[in-house]
C-alpha cells in the first residue's frame, strides 16, 4: 500500500499540485485536507485518522504551527515539525534563537507600541524596514527612508492593526537584493538571487522581481546547515543577505513557494520533497 501523506492547506497551489503529481512515483499518495476544517483536539485526531504523515503547507501566518503542534501530540508525523513551523512564522523568535545559535540576523527592534517605535528612530539610523512579526510574501512591509513621514506610516500600524497584527520588528535596510535559497531536508537544491524591480524595493520572487541563478558557497553552505540544524531537517525557503564578509539570515519559510527559484535553476523540488516525505519515518 503507498504511503497517505494529508497536505494541509486552504486550496492546492502550482507547488502542491507538483509534489501531488510526483509522488506516485517515490510510492506515496498524497491527499489534501482543507486546513480551515480539521477541528483539531481530540487525542486520536480523527480527522486525519488514516494517513501517515501530515504535510503542513497552511498560508495563514499562525494557522500552520497549531496544527502541526496539536497533531504531534496525536503522534502523527508532520513536515515540518511544529517547532521549526512555529518558529518561521515568528520572525522575533526565530531571530533570537538563530543569533543564540551563533547565526548572523540582522539588527532588529521588536515594536509593540509607539513608544518602542520612537525608540526605534533614535537608536536606528534611516533607512530603515518596518516589517510585520507574523506575515510573509513581503506583504506590509514598509521602507522609512524619512523621519517626517514615518511617524504617520506608523499610524496606520496602530489604528488599522489587529492584536498580532500590531507586533512588528524595525531593521536596517540591507538594501533591495537577497538570496532565496530552496533546502529540501539537508540538500541545497538551489540558490537564487532577488533584486527589487522597478517601483518596488522588496527582493521577493512572490512579488514577480527578477530573479537569477547563482552558484553554491562553501561559506553560504554553512550558514544554512547551521540553519537546519538548529530547526530540523525539512523543507525550507531559506532568505539571506550578502553582508560585507559573511552572509545574515533574514527570514525561513516554512512553506516555500519554488516556481521561480526551479524555472531559473533547473531543480526539480517536488521530486526533492516527495522523495524526503518518503523516507521521514512516521
Amino acid at each position: 500500500m503507498p504511503r497517505t501523506v494529508a497536505v494541509a492547506a486552504d486550496r492546492i497551489g502550482w507547488e502542491e499540485r507538483r509534489v501531488i503529481d510526483a509522488a506516485p512515483s517515490f510510492g506515496l499518495r498524497l491527499e489534501w485536507v482543507n486546513d480551515e476544517s480539521l477541528c483539531l483536539g481530540h487525542p486520536d485526531a480523527p480527522s486525519l485518522a488514516g494517513y501517515d504523515a501530515l504535510w503542513v503547507r497552511s498560508r495563514s501566518y499562525t494557522r500552520g504551527g497549531l496544527l502541526a503542534s496539536l497533531a504531534e501530540s496525536a503522534a502523527l508525523r508532520t513536515l515540518n515539525t511544529a517547532r521549526a513551523i512555529g518558529l518561521c512564522q515568528n520572525k522575533a523568535a526565530l531571530r533570537a534563537v538563530l543569533r543564540a545559535a551563533g547565526i548572523a540576523v540582522p539588527d532588529f527592534r521588536l515594536v509593540l507600541s509607539r513608544r518602542d517605535f520612537e525608540r526605534c528612530l533614535h537608536e536606528l539610523a534611516l533607512p530603515l524596514v518596518l516589517k510585520p512579526v507574523f506575515g510573509g510574501m513581503g506583504k506590509r512591509v514598509t521602507l522609512l527612508r524619512h523621519a517626517d513621514t514615518a511617524a504617520s506610516i506608523y499610524d496606520y500600524v496602530e489604528d488599522l492593526g489587529h492584536g498580532f497584527e500590531q507586533a512588528c520588528l524595525v531593521e536596517p535596510y540591507l538594501g533591495d537584493t537577497s538570496l532565496r535559497c530552496m533546502v529540501v531536508g539537508n540538500e541545497l537544491l538551489g540558490t537564487v538571487e532577488c533584486t527589487g524591480g522597478t517601483g518596488d524595493w522588496r527582493s521577493n520572487a512572490a512579488l514577480g522581481q527578477q530573479a537569477r541563478a547563482v552558484p553554491n558557497d562553501p561559506q553560504l553552505r554553512k550558514v544554512l546547515d547551521a540553519v537546519v540544524g538548529e530547526l530540523g531537517s525539512g523543507i525550507y525557503g531559506i532568505d539571506l543577505f550578502r553582508g560585507p564578509d559573511h552572509y545574515v539570515v533574514n527570514e525561513v519559510n516554512h512553506a516555500p513557494g519554488f516556481r521561480s527559484l526551479d524555472a531559473v535553476t533547473g531543480a526539480d523540488t517536488p521530486s526533492a520533497i516527495a522523495r524526503h516525505l518518503r523516507e521521514v519515518p512516521a
